[in-house]
């Protein structure tokens, strides 16, 4: 990739437990030239969470004055912390020539579109309900009383999935790790414009079947489980 080149931008939203970050964590494995836009934060870090590897833990007042001084693409606030996206990630991309990834929620994403019209989106999703809120239980982070709250802003976040360009069922982590990087990469040969090779359409393809217009059926199981007592797709 040659550098000075508009870095293409990716946005990737999920609800809380639907292995956004395990798959962001295959994406940048599988994918050359492609780097990650580490989110500032108000909240403390938790488990093993590292500052200036999962993301910038600053204070409150720091994180406000970033805001005074324009030094964010985007901020929110999530279940009371505060979230930030550094301008600074995109400068470095373009000039570096690598295409930047941002793992942002709605909010935030709703911002970066506003402001970078062109930028890639994509929603990632759980199976059903009871697939999230077993994945919520079972990383060990989060009290009942953190977990009941997050289920119930998951269905708010999901029925924002219509804002998106792409929609991702994280199933199987292999397969969905795949269908990620086909995403990202059809979106590359598209900015290229070039004579696709036979391996190049199949990219292409599997791409396009993830578009939204395309994934509004299965979207609509997902959001039924979340008002499903059983909290399954499939009941």
């Amino acid at each position: 990739m040659s550098e000075n080149r508009k870095p293409l931008v990716y946005i990737i939203s999920a609800p809380s437990g639907s292995g956004k970050s395990t798959l962001t964590n295959e994406l940048l494995k599988l994918v050359p030239n492609l780097v990650f836009s580490i989110s500032y934060t108000t909240r403390a870090p938790r488990g093993s969470e590292q500052n200036g590897k999962h993301y910038f833990f600053v204070s409150r007042d720091e994180f406000e004055r970033m805001i005074q001084a324009g030094e964010l693409l985007e901020h929110a606030c999530v279940h009371g912390n505060f979230y930030g996206t550094g301008r600074q990630f995109l400068r470095d991309a373009g000039r570096e020539g690598n295409d930047l990834l941002l793992d942002i929620d709605v909010q935030g994403a709703a911002q970066i579109k506003r402001n970078l019209t062109d930028a890639i989106s994509i929603f990632v999703l759980p199976p059903d309900r009871k697939t999230l809120e077993w994945r919520l239980r079972n990383r060990s982070e989060d009290t009942e009383d953190v977990i009941q709250p997050r289920l119930l802003a998951a269905s708010r976040e999901i029925a924002e999935y219509d804002k998106y360009d792409y929609v991702l069922i994280n199933d199987r982590l292999e397969e969905s790790a795949d269908r990620l990087v086909s995403i990202v990469l059809s979106e590359r040969l598209r900015r290229d414009q070039k004579t696709f090779s036979e391996q190049e359409t199949a990219i292409l393809q599997r791409a396009e079947r993830l578009r939204l217009a395309n994934m509004k059926q299965k979207v609509q199981r997902i959001l039924a489980s979340f008002s499903d007592p059983q909290g399954s797709a499939d009941s």
